[in-house]
């Protein structure tokens, strides 16, 4: 796993719980805390700093990985804002992931590893993406998916029919969006 996964998770953990909460996340975690955004880290590391944070908030991890997706989309939209000009809106940004940001995150991350997405016809104002992963970060691309939403002022409702963790194949999310932080129509 790239090290600028664990910078965004150090800068979120630094913002919203203090400089001292990161410190004790790394011990006890066991992890050693020096992550060059373009080194590469076992993924382990991050698996046991989720953990040590689910036990530290007494929050699930899945509950920690969303809120790092939710949370790392801002300071993703703020380092690399030519990602976020032209989709305009969440949908049409997450349509971008496979050819544009992703081949992108691997110019600027040589050897990262990122997930791959399926889009099946859907609605303008709902999408189904299917989610393929070795890691299982499922709960995470939730969290970036809700984040995305946050900054183009969207509210997006996120079901999961399918997921690696329950046995299947692949992750396969159901979305539908409305502008302006409306509530999704039913």
């Amino acid at each position: 796993m790239k090290g600028i996964v664990f910078n965004l998770l150090a800068d979120l953990v630094r913002r919203d719980f203090g400089d001292d909460a990161w410190d004790d996340l790394l011990d006890a975690a066991h992890a050693s805390g020096s992550y060059t955004s373009l080194g590469t880290y076992e993924d382990a590391e991050l698996f046991r700093l989720v953990a040590a944070a689910s036990s530290a908030l007494g929050r699930t991890p899945d509950d920690i990985l969303r809120w790092y997706g939710r949370g790392a989309m801002p300071l993703l939209a703020e380092k690399y804002p030519q990602f976020f000009a032209a989709p305009g809106s969440t949908r049409p940004f997450l349509l971008t992931l496979n050819h544009i940001i992703h081949p992108e995150v691997r110019k600027l991350y040589p050897g990262a590893d990122a997930p791959q997405f399926e889009y099946p016809d859907s609605a303008t104002d709902a999408l189904v993406m299917e989610y393929r992963s070795a890691r299982q970060l499922c709960m995470l691309a939730e969290g970036f998916i809700a984040g995305a939403a946050d900054h183009f002022g969207e509210t997006v409702e996120i079901a999961q029919s399918e997921c690696m963790h329950r046995g299947d194949a692949r992750c396969v999310f159901q979305l539908r969006f409305a502008p302006g932080g409306a509530p999704v129509a039913s």
